[in-house]
């Protein structure tokens, strides 16, 4: 996707870049850009961010890391057919998935991969830098979409964070919108700190969390006890597969259980269980079982069923986030942008658990991106850090 020269081209480095929730992400902003569709579900096209100085859709490149080999306009043919993008739209902007195809490359590790770590995230980084330098672009923003990976068990690096550390190393803001370990693996808290980077994550809050997000503080506001809160999550599609590991799961559910927590004041009996059937393809079911006491002690029963397509729900999140996070780097901000937690489960940095508090954060963080840098400096980064725009962030 280009823009006029005149524009600022922003770069989004995709990791899991021929994903459906990465596909979903292109054929939409091409379809944004183009006029086809309307931009539904961008937070970041209402009023309040107007004149917040974010970068046009039409400006923004993308490109990024995958390890399977199905191109871009083919993945979007699939999730047409299965209903996820709209009949005849990958058509449409053919060219524009074509592009962005071209600037795909290999992750890593795969199977019988003899690099170490850092050959890894050199590698990555490489490619990060040789997307900003071809395209010639003001930054780029690197966003985790791929599949959930177990947490870590031992000292070595998972994949999201070799990925992670490669952003931090080729001088590029960072998003984790999986639950996946990222910049929290402890090798990378002095690298990401030493580097001056803005990055946010983790997690994307995108249906029965989100749901959950409003739902908590209703009850603790309204003075009701709940009881118990059990939820089922019935999806397929790559998302389901990867679930299907218990390791994988439980860092999935780690967030959902943890916004409980935090906006009931304490955890309610009941688990989350997450099963994978292949048939629902890139569509979930989420359903919600809550007991809880009203007045006199009388017991009551909400249940609450969400189904929706995962694809959808997410793509736009990751055009905010990609837009929100390179403004904040333009702005010289660094560390955890806390006031991005309406976009995710498990938040980083400080910041509240329920909806409509992180909501007027959001909009409070709009405000501060539309102010202007003090005279002599950068502007103020969260720790008094100004953002470096070249690579620093060695991994230690």
């Amino acid at each position: 996707m280009s823009a006029s020269d005149s524009v600022p081209r922003v770069g989004v480095w995709l990791i899991g870049a021929r994903g459906s929730v990465a596909t979903t992400v292109v054929a939409g902003c091409a379809a944004m850009t183009a006029g086809l569709h309307p931009p539904t579900g961008l937070v970041t096209e209402t009023p309040p961010f107007a004149g917040s100085g974010l970068p046009a859709l039409s400006a923004l490149v993308f490109g990024g890391h995958d390890t399977v080999d199905c191109p871009l306009p083919k993945r979007a043919e699939a999730l047409a057919a299965g209903g996820v993008l709209p009949h005849g739209l990958p058509a449409a902007v053919s060219a524009e998935l074509t592009a962005a195809e071209r600037e795909i490359r290999p992750g890593g590790p795969l199977p019988g991969d003899t690099r170490t770590e850092e050959d890894l995230i050199a590698a990555f980084a490489a490619d990060i830098r040789s997307f900003v330098r071809r395209g010639r672009l003001d930054r780029a923003v690197v966003v985790n979409v791929a599949s959930t990976e177990p947490a870590p068990t031992g000292e070595a690096l998972p994949p999201s964070s070799l990925y992670a550390a490669a952003a931090l190393r080729a001088g590029c803001p960072y998003v984790n919108f999986t639950p996946s370990t990222g910049l929290h693996h402890p090798a990378l808290a002095g690298p990401a700190e030493s580097s001056g980077l803005p990055h946010a994550g983790r997690d994307g809050k995108t249906g029965q969390t989100l749901l959950r997000s409003v739902l908590g503080p209703m009850f603790t506001q309204r003075a009701l006890t709940v009881r118990s809160w059990s939820g089922t999550n019935l999806l397929g599609g790559g998302d389901g597969a990867s679930l299907a590991d218990p390791a994988a799961a439980a860092a999935k559910n780690a967030g959902k259980e943890r916004v409980l927590a935090d906006t009931l004041a304490g955890t309610p009996e009941g688990e989350v269980h997450i099963d994978d059937v292949p048939a629902l393809g890139d569509w979930k079911t989420a359903w919600d079982h809550i007991a809880f006491d009203g007045f006199l002690g009388t017991r009551m029963i909400l249940q609450t069923t969400w189904q929706g397509c995962d694809s959808a729900l997410a793509a736009p999140l990751v055009l905010d986030l990609a837009r929100l996070t390179a403004r904040a780097h333009e702005r010289g901000l660094s560390g955890p942008l806390g006031e991005l937690g309406f976009y995710f489960k498990d938040p980083v940095g400080p910041g509240p658990s329920g909806l409509g508090e992180q909501y007027t954060e959001l909009l409070g963080f709009a405000r501060r991106l539309r102010a202007q840098p003090a005279e002599g400096g950068p502007g103020g980064g969260r720790s008094g850090t100004p953002a470096h725009r070249g690579g620093t962030g060695e991994q230690q």
